[in-house]
Parts: structure tokens; C-alpha cells; sequence
């Protein structure tokens, strides 16, 4: 038989076993969490970790909670201050928040608002796990662990 002949064949099974070994690679990369998986979720603050294995907690977690609205929008409450900023994805498991505009209250001894207000321009990554969000400070810095926040229902109305 002349070469010729099996190059379509061996041409069919090279395209199949690409697609064959592609197949979990392609569905694992679309069941990764994407930025769009953030927008209108809440979460409130239950753990720091530093890389040098520094634990800080808050003493009530819904004090420090974060908002991420929908075109790049994210609300914050740290402590005894509310603010409004950005935040952007530029690609999986990335993120960056732009500056805050922060009320100026002062916190009581013991708030974690200053820490917060210092490390947010840090903030480089975020993973979804467990129903946790957990975010990454540049050059293992430390992580932030935040859960779900529970909203409670409007009271009604008399």
C-alpha cells in the first residue's frame, strides 16, 4: 500500500484523539468559576489567615461584608464605615478592587476597619469553594475568608 493512501486515515484518528483528550480539559474549563459567578452576592467576613499564619476574626461578621453589583460595582461595610467602589476580573480567579470611597466614622478599639482600608488594594484573587469566597492578597500576603451573607426580609409594613 502506498502512504498516500493512509494518510486520511491516520489523519481521522489524530483529529479524534484530540478531541477524545480535549473533551475533560474543555469541561473542566467551563465548570471553573467565573466574575460573572460574583455579580449580586454578598458575603460577610469570618476569617483572615496571613502568610505568616497570623488569625484575625471579627468579633461580629456581618460588620465587614462586601457587595458585588453588576457592572463592576462592590459595597462594603467595614466596621462602623459603608463605602462604594469597583472591581474588575481579567481573568479566571482574578480580581482587583479600585479605590473606595469610605465613610469616616471612627471604630471602636478592637475594629478590624483599618487593616481592611490598608490590605484592599492588595487583594489579587478570589476562588469560590465550599460556599466560601475566599480572597488572596499579592505575594501570599494572606486570605480573607468571607461566607454567604444571610439578608433578612424586609419588615412588614403596619
Amino acid at each position: 500500500m502506498k502512504p498516500e493512501r493512509h494518510l486520511p486515515i491516520m489523519l481521522t484518528l489524530l483529529l479524534g484523539l484530540t478531541l477524545v483528550l480535549a473533551g475533560p480539559a474543555t469541561a473542566q474549563a467551563a465548570a471553573r468559576p467565573t466574575a460573572a459567578d460574583l455579580v449580586g452576592t454578598s458575603w460577610q467576613f469570618v476569617k483572615f489567615q496571613g502568610g505568616d499564619d497570623k488569625i484575625l476574626t471579627p468579633d461580629n461578621p456581618a460588620k465587614y461584608t462586601i457587595h458585588f453589583g453588576r457592572e463592576g460595582r462592590v459595597q462594603v461595610r467595614f466596621d462602623c464605615n459603608r463605602g462604594r467602589g469597583t472591581w474588575t476580573s481579567a481573568g479566571p480567579n482574578q480580581l482587583t478592587f479600585g479605590p473606595l470611597a469610605l465613610t469616616r466614622a471612627k471604630c471602636p478599639p478592637g475594629s478590624l476597619h483599618d487593616f481592611f482600608v490598608k490590605q484592599w488594594p492588595y487583594i489579587r484573587s478570589y476562588v469560590l469553594k465550599d460556599g466560601r469566597l475566599f480572597l488572596s492578597l499579592l505575594a501570599d500576603g494572606g486570605i480573607f475568608t468571607f461566607e454567604p451573607l444571610e439578608r433578612k426580609p424586609p419588615a412588614p409594613k403596619k
